[in-house]
């Protein structure tokens, strides 16, 4: 499961392989020390606590993103049981991660994808959940158009505006519009999930967004063609 696999040791034979720009920063770099397992896990923690009750849902979903290998059981119960007292601090781990993945951000709505994961696992994400994942959407760096669009791909906002799922202006001209299409393709592409090591669970929501993605194109190509001389 790629950088969420291992807990305890640093096996990816670099200090940092995300902390880096340009051709040496390609998809197959992943990260695996135990000081950013810890960072999700605290995260991930939080976000089952953020509505006051941490259910046997939330605890299963937890699991299934944050799936821990044999020797690094116990440390993940320990770090989660200790986070999930309280909400303080998530912003400690969200920028620790922010800063980590700076240059990543596929990366970083990884991980908030998870979140909404857990939120999600017990038929109803609360206010005081989507504000919790709004606050760490905020510190790693998203605008409200892209939260937008994340709680859209989640089934939490009305899916019908093209331009949010792809991200882009509606006055964006038609280059512009290509790029952003690649861009959100590119980033939410199964295959590009599989690379990045994100649990079972997250690649098949990736399917689901690649279909909401190819839809909104289509859809606003056909309406451009429809309005054109």
């Amino acid at each position: 499961m790629g950088f969420w696999r291992k807990l305890t040791d640093f096996i990816s034979g670099q200090p940092d392989p995300y902390d880096c720009e340009g051709e040496d920063c390609g998809p197959g770099h992943r990260v695996d020390d135990a000081d950013f397992a810890i960072a999700l896990i605290g995260l991930g923690a939080k976000m089952a606590k953020a509505d006051g009750v941490v259910t046997r849902n939330e605890i299963a979903a937890f699991r299934q993103v944050f799936k821990a290998p044999p020797d690094g059981e116990d440390i993940l119960i320990r770090v989660f049981n200790l986070a999930k007292e309280t909400t303080l601090g998530f912003d400690g781990y969200a920028s620790r991660l922010a800063r980590r993945f700076r240059h990543h951000p596929a990366v970083l709505e990884d991980v908030i994808d998870g979140l909404f994961h857990i939120a999600k696992a017990d038929g109803v994400v609360t206010g005081d959940e989507l504000d919790y994942l709004q606050a760490v959407s905020d510190i790693f760096g998203f605008s409200p158009r892209e939260f937008r669009r994340m709680r859209m791909s989640h089934g939490l906002v009305d899916a019908s505006d093209p331009y949010v799922i792809l991200d882009v202006d509606p006055d964006a001209d038609d280059d512009e519009l290509k790029r952003a299409y690649r861009k959100m393709a590119a980033r939410n592409h199964p295959d590009a999930l599989i690379a990045r090591g994100v649990p079972v669970e997250l690649q098949r929501l990736a399917v689901e967004k690649m279909a909401a993605i190819n839809a909104a194109y289509a859809e606003v190509r056909d309406e451009r063609a429809a309005e054109s001389p």
